[in-house]
């Protein structure tokens, strides 16, 4: 018995002194990494900047306190904030030290707004007279579109260039719900809205095909023509090349069409960069990373003025309240709604700049934010900049602003709303489910899910679509300075890149963030301001309190597994926390 205690004496204290350790290990790495965050990048002379791109890009990213976490369950790969992407480029312009900047394309998940904006930073900082250079071992075509941008696309000899031009590939869950014993009950105002087409069909309506059709060809156009300017090269070849298939012949072929330049080993790039910067090999090339880019200061001297024009960013899905699950709060109706009033009682703000990237969501909560957008205008002049997304609620709450700026592949309008609410009752009877009601009204049991709609109730519900729509309509021809039956003609549902939305006037300018600034400076009439960023990102510390281990391992765990099909499985898993009413585009465009 006293060897017993001895022993578990002893293991009980070993566990103790090991969290004790543990815990002052994590504590010194996690202050470790606060100030690392917090340090200054000093620039080397002959340094090249490098953009490693390997991983995800969204509009700003947040601190990780979870980081760890996400290595052990995920992939392996990054999250890019594009705030952070563009700053650095503009930065390495104005940095002398600076010699060029690295392009390092490995597979990058954004849509091709985003990487329009990158490209057209970069050709931005050519002008300069420093060297771009650009290296694969495989080109994917999002990569390659950015990447031509280059002075040098370098590419393994075993490597390959994907160019196949652009599909998009929805997928269809109606015979899923039929084998299961669901039914959705949809309800919608616009031939084009096509959001619901995925529960009740098995492939594209003849309208949906039409609209797809024309933004796909709408996007691989300003593709073919950026990367025709870039390498010099026919936008009629580029289209034979990607019927060719290039990728599937060997890497000289891409040389010789003049997709790329130079057939190189990763191993050797070092060496090609110290020629470019015109070092001896033996001498040591600075590289700066993101990471350090964003740590580097910007040489322009501290405004003194007080004026503050703000960049506030709503991005993702319009909701009525934060999701239960997901991985990013997107754009909260209430929240956002705060937001801009605390910004139109700020007297320093001048102006607002209003970051738009979502396709839509919640129809209660883009009218809420519509009218904030709207009480913030009557104050200060409001530009949207519109990112990859800014459709349907998206659409709803920019259509408001001074002036609408978009890319020219963003995509938008979507004008339409819908309902959809599951009937179950298939489900409940294949496993011996029944239910009974006892009410006091005629439509006391409304919202029941194991009975379909009887036909006052699906009236009702139409009438509340058919009214919503009409308000959003109304909106919109408020906002753009039109009539009903202007935006009737152009709505009806449909999507719309912001090439051919400008020419419908459902938008100002095309461009990106930094001609949204421009512009809501010139309203403000201001000359000395500073640019600020809202809302404030969380610091380290109050990130790690708000974030639910739970549900960080669980979206991780998913991620890692479902890969592509993670977000179509988030869709589904949400469903119960979606809005009744929606404005939004199709739930997963799915371009490839």
């Amino acid at each position: 018995m006293k060897d017993f205690l001895k022993f578990t004496l002893a293991t009980v204290t070993g566990i103790i002194l090991s969290s004790i350790v543990l815990f002052i290990i994590s504590m010194v790495t996690l202050f470790g990494i606060m100030s690392a965050s917090d340090t200054e990048t000093i620039v080397k002379k002959n340094s090249v900047m490098m953009l490693d791109l390997n991983g995800t890009l969204v509009e700003r990213t947040q601190e990780d306190p979870l980081g760890i976490l996400s290595q052990l369950f995920g992939d392996g790969s990054n999250t890019y904030g594009l705030d952070d992407i563009l700053s650095s480029i503009k930065k390495a312009k104005e940095n002398e030290n600076i010699k060029g900047i690295y392009l390092q394309a490995s597979s990058l998940g954004a849509s091709y707004a985003s990487l329009q904006e990158i490209r057209n930073a970069l050709l931005d900082f050519k002008e300069s007279g420093k060297f771009i250079i650009a290296y694969g071992d495989s080109y994917t075509q999002g990569l390659y579109y950015l990447s031509s941008v280059a002075d040098k696309v370098l590419l393994n000899p075993k490597g390959m260039i994907e160019w196949r031009g652009i599909a998009s590939t929805p997928l269809f869950y109606k015979d899923l719900l039929q084998k299961i014993g669901v039914e959705m009950q949809v309800f919608k105002v616009g031939t084009y809205k096509s959001a619901v087409e995925p529960f009740i069909a098995t492939e594209m309506s003849p309208a949906n095909r039409e609209q797809v059709t024309v933004f796909i060809n709408s996007i691989w156009g300003q593709v073919t023509e950026g990367v025709a300017a870039s390498r010099s090269l026919p936008v009629d070849s580029l289209n034979a090349y990607a019927d060719r298939m290039l990728m599937f012949y060997p890497a000289e072929e891409s040389v010789k069409c003049g997709l790329a330049d130079t057939l190189i080993y990763r191993n050797d790039v070092r060496n090609y960069l110290k020629q470019m910067v015109e070092i001896d090999k033996d001498d040591r090339l600075p590289i700066l990373g993101l990471a350090d880019m964003i740590n580097v200061k910007k040489n322009v001297p501290k405004d003194k003025s007080g004026n503050i024009v703000a960049v506030y960013y709503a991005s993702g899905e319009i909701t009525d309240y934060p999701s239960s699950s997901a991985s990013e709060e997107g754009i909260v109706g209430p929240k956002v709604s705060r937001d801009l009033r605390k910004l139109q009682e700020d007297d320093d703000v001048k102006a607002v700049v209003l970051r738009v990237n979502s396709p839509g969501g919640s129809a209660f909560a883009s009218e809420q934010i519509w009218h904030a957008v709207k009480e913030l205008k009557a104050k200060k002049p409001v530009i949207v900049s519109m990112g990859d997304y800014a459709a349907s609620g998206g659409y709803y709450i920019s259509c408001v602003a001074d002036t609408i700026v978009a890319e020219p592949t963003t995509l938008t309008g979507s004008i339409g709303i819908f309902g959809m609410i599951p009937n179950v009752k298939g489900l409940t009877e294949k496993i011996g489910l029944t239910y009974d009601v006892v009410k006091t009204n005629k439509y006391s049991d409304f919202g029941n899910i194991m009975r379909p709609f009887n036909e006052g109730e699906k009236s009702l519900l139409q009438m509340m679509i058919t009214q919503g729509y009409d308000t959003f309509v109304g909106r919109c021809a408020e906002g753009r300075h039109m009539t009903k039956e202007a935006i009737e003609k152009i709505a009806e549902g449909r999507v719309w890149t912001g090439e051919t939305a400008k020419e419908l006037g459902l938008v100002d300018e095309l461009g990106g963030i930094d001609k949204a600034l421009d512009i809501a400076v010139a309203k403000a009439g201001i000359e000395g301001y500073t640019v600020v960023s809202y809302p404030a990102k969380q610091d380290f510390l109050s990130s790690l309190f708000d974030t639910k281990p739970t549900n960080y391992v669980e979206s991780q765990l998913l991620k890692s597994k479902l890969g592509e099909y993670y977000q179509q499985f988030g869709l589904l898993k949400n469903l119960k926390e979606q809005s009744m009413i929606q404005a939004r585009i199709p739930f997963e465009l799915n371009i490839k």
